[in-house]
């Protein structure tokens, strides 16, 4: 049975992980469309000022300050909704931690944070949101990433964190359609974004971390969760250097395998640009907050063809059906016309030398 969601501008949208990056771009973007939104983060300082600067330009923004590793958080997020808005039609869970280290540098406690925030947040916000969402539909979703489907050296718990998110994601989704209710269950995978992660991240290199290339803009990310929002969608994935991670190791694992080793091995990952003050290693407790952007200057993709594509398959197959047939219409319009011209200049030779031939037969 297919889902029908609401206008964006009907909708009141739940983020958590709202306080930077990715969440700060879509809570700004969605109430830019007319939804309202709840906010939900660490760091309460940050929520508070970006809410003020939204309702100031005349948005409807509420937050929550929580950490979406305890085991209440969910809970409370969605009663904050509820008291404000009335409940919530689209919940998007986007909060995570990081850390830059080889694994045998992980410990267990480190490990076990990043799944709590990444995974087990993501789990308890949205069977809470199923909760509230079976009897009147909506949407659910998860930030993955182009690591869901592929590991890469040096982010090793922070990959595993993400396969995790997108095997949870997809078994909720089919368990939701098996019963029939009406709850859109989208991944959505970006590959590497020019957000604060690296600078929040715990770092256990020699250097300040970096994403390594290609990096896009966060706001193409808030893009296609605006529009998973209103259209049902398993999932997109954000920027086409993604779909090269993402689809190569399938294809070829071993060879993917020692193009990772070569290509985003530790130097790859670091840069001489240091993090902003206030903002280093936010693993367990909060940091400086309230920044869509790195602090890094980076040569940032603003847009992805593959991301649009992934929205609007129909227009783009009529686009790129269109396109072949003009080039086809194209091809076969010069064919004819170095068909023409060759005809032209045979006959044309021929008139040569039936000219001469009757000179010969008939001399002045």
């Amino acid at each position: 049975m297919a889902v029908s969601l609401k206008p964006l501008s009907e909708q009141t949208i739940v983020v958590t992980g709202g306080s930077s990056g990715i969440g700060l771009a879509t809570a700004q973007m969605a109430v830019d469309r007319g939804a309202k939104v709840v906010l939900a983060a660490r760091n309460g300082e940050a929520l508070d000022e970006i809410v003020v600067g939204i309702n100031n330009r005349g948005g409807k923004a509420i937050a929550i300050e929580v950490d979406i590793a305890d085991e209440d958080a969910a809970e409370r997020i969605a009663d904050r909704a509820m008291e404000a808005f009335g409940g919530f039609d689209t919940w998007v869970n986007n909060a995570a931690v990081a850390l830059y280290a080889r694994l045998e540098q992980v410990s267990i406690a480190e490990h076990r944070q990043v799944f709590d925030v990444g995974y087990f947040g993501l789990v308890q916000g949205s069977l809470e949101a199923v909760r509230h969402l079976k009897t009147k539909g909506g949407a659910i979703i998860n930030i993955g990433s182009v690591l869901s489907d592929r590991a890469i050296p040096i982010q090793g718990a922070y990959s595993a964190m993400k396969h995790a998110v997108r095997g949870f994601t997809d078994a909720l989704r089919m368990e939701l359609e098996n019963e029939g209710a009406h709850i859109s269950v989208t991944l959505i995978k970006p590959n590497g974004m020019d957000t604060p992660y690296p600078e929040h991240a715990r770092n256990k290199m020699g250097k300040p971390a970096r994403i390594p290339p290609m990096v896009y803009d966060p706001r193409l990310v808030a893009k296609a969760i605006c529009f998973a929002a209103e259209n049902p969608k398993r999932s997109l994935t954000v920027g086409g250097g993604g779909l090269l991670v993402s689809a190569l190791p399938n294809l070829m694992p071993r060879s993917a395998d020692k193009g990772m080793e070569a290509l985003i091995d530790e130097k790859a990952q670091t840069t001489d640009t240091p993090p902003a003050p206030g903002t280093n290693d936010n693993l367990f407790s909060e940091k400086a907050d309230g920044r869509i952007d790195s602090n890094q200057d980076l040569n940032v993709r603003r847009s992805s063809l593959y991301l649009e594509a992934q929205m609007r398959p129909l227009t783009t197959a009529a686009i790129v059906g269109g396109a072949a047939a003009a080039a086809a219409g194209a091809f076969m319009m010069a064919r004819k016309r170095r068909h023409n011209s060759a005809m032209q200049a045979a006959l044309t030779a021929n008139e040569v030398r039936g000219g001469e031939r009757e000179e010969e037969a008939h001399p002045s």
